[in-house]
């Protein structure tokens, strides 16, 4: 549950590292843009400088150095206009009029919204400057701003895409190595287990032939093959398991009267399984591991004392208990294992069948996770935390197709 937890607060500190960073490229952009947007005014009050002069020229105009400033503008849009609001010349202003009056009507029309921005500036053509004559230069951002304005949130939008790709491979590469050490662990532990199991059954053999009155006996080959079922287990992760069509009534059966014999008498396991057979394609061994584990969390949350319900619900009849419909169609049959322990504290649900995670002071955490990959990847269905409410209890339900 450490483990987890810390994954989880390296998650958090990522996300904000990535906040912070995203911010600190908005404001850096954004002072950016506004020093090129001073700049450009500067530069538009020198290009409306220049037109009041070619309007008003005198002696004393350079006329040449008018037109120079006035021809080196090619970024910014600007619409000349006089007090009528009828437009004097435009430039760099794209228009899609076909005539010239067209052209007209659509360069007034920009420079009413770049008047309406603020983005203009008014020359007075009286020497006087008191109520004369005057024109508005009206302009806009140039490309380059514009496309600056744009440009983070395009970096940003870049950037998310490679995060996303990058933890995704990351994640599926660690669910790879994670698999790998699994199914190694596990064929390593068949293959250890392998020879005291021999040398457990040729014993057993021995002592039926020295005591074969001996009431014990039996109980102890039974518990034999109970190892031997373990190994056989653990030998078959990592491959891929060809599922057969299995009564699942049975199964079910098999897995309460084991747990049955060897959990305390305080604890009550009550079955609630249909009247008929239940038909599904399943691997009996490791499917009865996925619901002896289910069996021994409840136990242990429990503490020892308290009720199991294991159920099967029948898609079909939508009832529990209900004989099944004649014919061949298919649907889902769903099994849930209910206890009445201390239940799972909703910030925990989503982590339940991660590797790692644990509530109990001894264990690795994996029990869940190889439960869940041998339900959705070996059986195709579906484990989750149906509900669960502290104090009260837990309900996990699985889920897989049915054949009748």
């Amino acid at each position: 549950m450490q483990w987890t937890d810390q994954i989880r607060n390296v998650k958090i500190l990522l996300v904000v590292a990535a906040v912070v960073i995203a911010v600190a490229s908005l404001v850096v952009s954004h002072f950016l843009v506004r020093d090129l947007a001073i700049e450009e005014r500067n530069r538009m009050e020198i290009w409306a400088a220049a037109m009041s002069s070619l309007n008003s020229p005198d002696e004393n105009t350079d006329m040449a150095l008018v037109l120079k400033v006035i021809e080196g503008n090619n970024t910014i849009p600007v619409v000349v206009r006089d007090m009528n609001g009828d437009v004097q010349t435009f430039r760099n202003v794209k228009l899609e009029g076909r005539t010239l009056d067209d052209s007209l009507k659509c360069a007034a029309h920009e420079a009413e919204r770049m008047f309406a921005s603020g983005r203009y500036i008014r020359i007075s053509l009286d020497d006087t400057g008191v109520a004369g004559d005057y024109i508005e230069v009206c302009y806009d951002e140039s490309l380059m701003i514009k496309r600056l304005n744009v440009y983070p949130y395009v970096q940003l939008g870049v950037v998310m895409i490679f995060v996303v790709v990058a933890i995704f491979a990351l994640l599926t590469s660690k669910r790879a190595e994670q698999n790998k050490v699994w199914v190694g662990l596990s064929k390593e532990t068949a293959h250890q287990l392998g020879t005291p199991i021999s040398s457990l059954m040729a014993w057993t053999e021995i002592l039926k032939e020295t005591y074969p009155d001996d009431a014990l006996l039996p109980e102890m080959d039974k518990d034999v093959k109970r190892l031997q079922l373990i190994a056989e287990r653990f030998s078959k992760i990592g491959s891929l398991p060809e599922p057969v069509p299995s009564s699942l009534v049975e199964v079910m059966d098999h897995v309460v009267d084991y747990m049955d014999r060897r959990t305390s008498q305080k604890v009550q396991m009550i079955r609630n399984f249909p009247d008929h057979n239940v038909i599904v394609k399943i691997n009996a061994s490791l499917f009865e591991w996925v619901i002896e584990n289910l069996c021994k969390n409840a136990v242990d949350a429990m503490g020892g004392a308290g009720t199991i319900t294991l159920t099967i619900i029948d898609s079909r009849s939508g009832e529990r208990g209900a004989r099944s419909e004649s014919g061949k169609a298919s649907g889902f049959v769903a099994i849930e294992v209910s206890d009445t322990g201390k239940g799972i504290r909703k910030k925990d649900l989503k982590n339940v069948f991660k590797p790692g995670f644990t509530t109990k002071k001894r264990g690795w955490g994996l029990g869940l996770s190889l439960a869940k990959r041998i339900v959705e990847e070996y059986h195709k269905g579906r484990i989750y935390v149906k509900s669960s409410e502290v104090g009260h209890g837990t309900t996990f339900r699985i889920e897989l197709q049915k054949q009748v």
